[in-house]
């Protein structure tokens, strides 16, 4: 009777586990005779998440007008914050993190490091069009080929440059040839030195164009006083004015060559945005597998312990009936190693299901560690289930559709435009370097000068005597006869300075011309012709890499959409075997209430019922996964999972979204940025 009965009991248990574990039974589509749900009305459409590259835009340098003094302070960047963003915080509830798969992307969004690390890429790649913009090449940035033109053309300043000297000299100068210098020596012994006092102030302005033209303007000016001095003036004031240009003919001339490195810096910006985009798409995706491997060890771990329930009632029940005879020792012993490698299996989920735990915790967050989330248990809501068709309609589809999103294809094409300019730039560096250049000069000179009276004869008798033909004095009375001197008395001081320079320079009083051709003719020209034959194999390299691309995108896509096809195939399988294996675990509790099958029979029934669970289980997982890897292969993760990239080149930053912190302005989807062989959308 006792073993009756707790035959009935064990039954009776075991008939009612399989419905409180068998999560994938109720997931899956309804026996037949049942009525479908009634569909629900579809959720509203999500608000966009932004990656997060227009936050800021250093594309630009600060404004020099009015604040003059900005140009010269550095620009002010915010540390980074690397604490959880507060989203963590409020999903947290009695030390459970409530996770559902979108929390766990946009989590991912927010805190995920890798992400966070190439965010950094676009403002990098803004810079360099902030340097590129003075006609220096930009910098490189990771996913691009060119940090800048190779090509040896003349520099060109596109920044306007102000060059402003000013200088104070005071001297004395000794003097070894007094009739040059007009000093000497003073009663034979001491020597007086040439005293001179000068005062410089001169201002130069000069910028480049993209024409291939330097355009540059001076305005001289010095002050001099010497004493003594044989000058016109003095002091004397000296100015001039004079504007010039240098046009290059040859090498260096053009709008295109010489914004290349414009074009570079800027074509590296879109670079930048799919670099974010490649990672966002990566890092989802394995938080999508980290997501969902922690689901299935979680449900795995539930198996494994109704396995070791199982086993255990199986051990239980043969020691029962070996103390009363009816069962060999070998079948409890049989039993008790069972019962051993089921505890052994559900070590190893558990083990697992931690392990995938602190996995999915290092994608959704900058700081595993920290002290209100380290020891939090992750509960997802969301389970698997056999997803609606996704494939594209043809293979030839998801090729063209892969080619068109694929973030890595979209680099390449990019970098195979900046080669192209960098080899059409070398080209241009070939030809031999003619410049045409001109100014314009005109000068002034003004200072103090002595204003004299009129003339009066100061001797009479002495100076020059007059004489006749043959050299021989002549005298009157005697007395010889001398060349009168004249003297201007002097009546006061003429006092002209820096007007009246100035007014000689802007009437144009004394102009200079100039014009001339400058040409320099390298004989061999190795290093040009280096340059451009290392452009074009750059060039050739790339276009073998973009293919390489195309093939191992086309591998990709091939093999994740039949993965995704086996899986689904898979999944039925599993699904129908796990329904059977519940027909037949019925059917055994029937017979064993009918008396004609026995506990262990129910038993074995049970945990074939178990195993057939736990296999559609790891179905559905690598089903689910293999979605997210065919939607990576295809370019879709960042779109099917509402993610946004930036249009960083409309200047615009980015509306509020699901990430805290981000700014106001207009994101734009992936597709607005995508690279098409046609040109650029």
């Amino acid at each position: 009777m006792a073993r009756t009965l707790l035959a009935g009991m064990t039954a009776t248990l075991l008939a009612a586990g399989p419905g409180s574990s068998a999560w994938a039974q109720e997931q899956s589509q309804p026996a037949a005779g049942q009525t479908q749900p009634q569909a629900t009305q579809p959720a509203p459409a999500m608000p966009p998440v932004s990656l997060g590259t227009a936050k800021y835009n250093y594309s630009n340098g600060p404004k020099v007008f009015p604040n003059l003094i900005k140009a010269y302070e550095p620009i002010s960047i915010e540390h980074q914050d690397l604490t959880n963003s507060p989203r963590v915080e409020q999903l947290i509830h009695d030390g459970k993190l409530q996770l559902s798969l979108q929390d766990a992307v946009e989590l991912a969004l927010e805190n995920n490091l890798d992400i966070i690390v190439q965010r950094y890429t676009p403002w990098f790649a803004d810079l360099g069009i902030l340097k590129a913009k003075t006609g220096q090449a930009p910098g490189g940035i990771s996913g691009a080929a060119f940090g800048g033109s190779t090509a040896n053309l003349p520099f060109l300043n596109f920044d306007p440059e102000v060059i402003v000297n000013t200088s104070i000299d005071s001297r004395s100068t000794p003097i070894n040839n007094p009739f040059l210098a007009g000093t000497g020596t003073q009663n034979g012994s001491s020597l007086i030195g040439l005293r001179s006092h000068s005062t410089v102030f001169n201002a130069q302005f000069s910028q480049g164009f993209t024409s291939g033209t330097v355009f540059n303007a001076s305005w001289n000016n010095s002050r001099n006083t010497s004493s003594p001095t044989a000058n016109f003036f003095n002091p004397s004031i000296q100015s001039s004015l004079s504007l010039g240009f240098t046009q290059q003919l040859l090498n260096g001339f053009g709008f295109s060559v010489n914004r290349r490195n414009l074009v570079i810096a800027k074509n590296n910006r879109k670079i930048a945005d799919f670099a974010v985009a490649q990672q966002a798409i990566t890092s989802i995706t394995n938080t999508i597998n980290a997501y969902w491997e922690l689901v299935y060890a979680r449900e795995n771990v539930k198996v494994q312990e109704q396995a070791v329930t199982v086993s255990e009632k199986l051990f239980n029940d043969n020691k029962k009936q070996l103390e009363i005879g009816t069962m060999a020792p070998l079948d409890v012993t049989r039993a008790e190693s069972e019962l051993a490698t089921d505890r052994q299996l559900l070590i190893a989920a558990r083990t697992a299901q931690l392990q995938n735990e602190q996995i999915l915790k290092n994608d959704i967050s900058k700081d595993p560690l920290a002290p209100n989330f380290v020891d939090v248990e992750i509960i997802p809501t969301d389970y698997p289930t056999n997803p609606a068709a996704i494939e594209a309609p043809s293979f030839e589809d998801a090729i063209k559709e892969a080619f068109a999103k694929r973030p890595e294809l979209q680099e390449e094409a990019l970098n195979l435009i900046n080669a192209d300019i960098d080899v059409r730039a070398t080209a241009k560096a070939l030809l031999p370097t003619l410049a045409l250049s001109g100014s314009f000069t005109s000068s002034g000179l003004a200072g103090n000068s002595v204003s004299t009276g009129t003339p009066v004869i100061t001797a009479g008798n002495t100076g020059v005597p007059i004489v006749d033909a043959n050299g021989n004095p002549i005298s009157v009375n005697g007395v010889p006869i001398f060349e009168p001197i004249f003297s201007a008395p002097v009546v006061g001081t003429n006092q002209q300075g820096f007007t009246t320079a100035q007014n000689q320079i802007f009437h144009g009083r004394f102009p200079d011309f100039l014009i001339g051709l400058n040409l320099q003719l390298p004989l061999r020209n190795r290093s040009a012709q280096a340059d451009n034959q290392r452009a074009v194999l750059t060039q050739r390299q790339l276009e073998a890499q973009a293919q390489a691309l195309k093939n191992a995108a086309l591998l990709d896509v091939r093999n994740t959409y039949i993965a995704l096809t086996q899986d689904r195939a898979r999944v039925e399988s599993a699904a129908k075997a796990r329904q059977l294996q519940q027909q037949t675990f019925d059917a055994e509790q029937k017979k064993y209430q009918l008396g004609a099958s026995t506990v262990y029979q129910v038993i074995l029934t049970q945990r074939d019922l178990i195993t057939a669970q736990g296999t559609e289980l790891r179905a559905l997982a690598d089903l689910v996964e293999a979605k997210a890897s065919y939607e990576r292969a295809l370019g879709r993760t960042l779109e099917v999972n509402h993610v946004t990239v930036a249009d960083a080149t409309t200047g615009n930053v980015e509306r509020e979204t699901l990430i805290p912190g981000t700014l106001n302005g207009q994101v734009v989807g992936t597709d607005k940025i995508f690279f098409h062989s046609g040109g650029q959308r």
